[in-house]
């Protein structure tokens, strides 16, 4: 059985910084796309950084929107993913989850394209 538990979200000011993390427990994190994802009140969920490590090559991407400012990584003796985000603005409010697949295809910015997701954890940034 798979479970992902995101902790780290809370609430900061425009310009702050925040961790989220992702314990990831019946899905190895080496070997299988890995994704942050952000849901907005009224919007659609959206990918936000995507990262596949084996144990040869990393492939990491972001949505232009957090370029520069938010970084994925994971801990593969820890099993977990995490997402810094820095100089968080207003409009990056939302509920993020961690999500993974097996046997990755497709677009790693639809939703549609993972399996596996956690309960999401909330953001909120204000001006």
């Amino acid at each position: 059985q798979v479970e992902l538990v995101e902790s780290g979200g809370g609430s900061v000011q425009a310009g702050g910084s925040l961790r989220l993390s992702c314990a990831c427990s019946g899905l190895t994190v080496r070997n299988n796309h890995m994704a942050w994802f952000r849901q907005a009140p009224g919007k659609e969920r959206e990918g936000v950084a995507v990262i596949y490590m084996t144990h040869s090559s990393t492939s990491i991407d972001y949505a232009d929107s957090v370029k520069g400012r938010f970084t994925i990584s994971q801990d593969n003796a820890k099993n977990t993913l995490a997402l810094q985000m820095n100089r968080l603005r207003p409009n990056d409010t939302a509920m993020y989850y961690c999500a993974g697949r097996i046997n990755g295809g497709g677009l790693w910015t639809s939703p549609t394209n993972f399996q596996y997701w956690g309960q999401g954890t909330q953001v909120t940034v204000s001006s």
